[in-house]
């Protein structure tokens, strides 16, 4: 990319490390820049595509609630809810001690 424009400099890359606490060389922080500098490149020539007929969305296939609807349902059966229960006393599910 010849035409490319300088966004990020070695120094505010040193300057991003210290605040991040993190120790980088010279050479990677070159590097670092040059790499974070094609990324914005990137992301400002997809900022030049024209969306103004495309639809906002947060997943790239449409996407549908797989699960049940929430609904309030009655039971009177307690011994079918508590046969699958490790441990039960009457119609409550026992538990070991957690605190002293």
């Amino acid at each position: 990319m010849a035409d490319k424009t300088v966004k990020l400099t070695t120094d505010e890359v040193q300057y991003v490390t210290k605040l991040s606490r993190l120790i980088m060389t010279d050479d990677e922080a070159k590097e670092m820049a040059r790499t974070l500098n094609d990324i914005l490149v990137y992301m400002e020539k997809l900022g030049e595509l024209d969306t103004s007929g495309v639809e906002p969305m947060t997943h790239a296939i449409p996407n549908e609630n797989v699960m049940r609807e929430d609904a309030l349902k009655p039971f009177t059966d307690t011994k079918e809810i508590l046969k699958n229960a490790p441990d039960s006393k009457g119609a409550f599910y026992r538990v070991p001690k957690v605190i002293e």
